[in-house]
């Protein structure tokens, strides 16, 4: 059985945009390399990070060629979109069970779900709203010894 994990836009920008939990992210993400997991996102991920990178570069937050290496290396990175048929509804209730009132960060609970996989994160504040043990925050990332 292939294992799974699930990532949301927050945790990869992490890796393509040095910050705090740049280290951290880096970190999980050689661990995941290594334990051969397959990682996954909702399709709505991929716009997420794309904008988010061309924010940086509009926004005079990044260079033009860095914000392009960036996006490069996004490109790059094995992430399996997982456009599952029952997503918008399955995204749909979680946003209701979990009181959110926008479907974005549900759409990553819904993959989750439906996979039965961990969501790992670097939104604290939806780790603190929805409260599921399989929902990671990279902050809490402790290397294994």
């Amino acid at each position: 059985m292939v294992k799974q994990v699930c990532v949301d836009a927050s945790i990869v920008l992490m890796l393509l945009v040095p910050e705090k939990l740049s280290p951290k992210a880096r970190a999980i993400w050689r661990l995941w390399f290594a334990e051969e997991f397959e990682i996954v996102a909702p399709p709505l991920f991929f716009a997420e990070v794309t904008s988010v990178l061309r924010e940086h570069v509009f926004f005079e937050r990044a260079l033009p060629e860095d914000a392009e290496r960036a996006f490069g290396a996004f490109m790059r990175l094995p992430i399996k979109q997982m456009d599952m048929p029952d997503l918008q509804p399955q995204a749909w209730a979680a946003a209701g069970k979990y009181g959110r009132p926008r479907a974005y960060d549900a759409q990553y609970l819904a993959v989750a779900t439906m996979l039965r996989c961990e969501l790992w994160t670097g939104d604290k504040r939806l780790v603190n709203v929805v409260k599921e043990p399989w929902l990671k925050w990279v902050g809490d990332y402790a290397a294994p010894t």
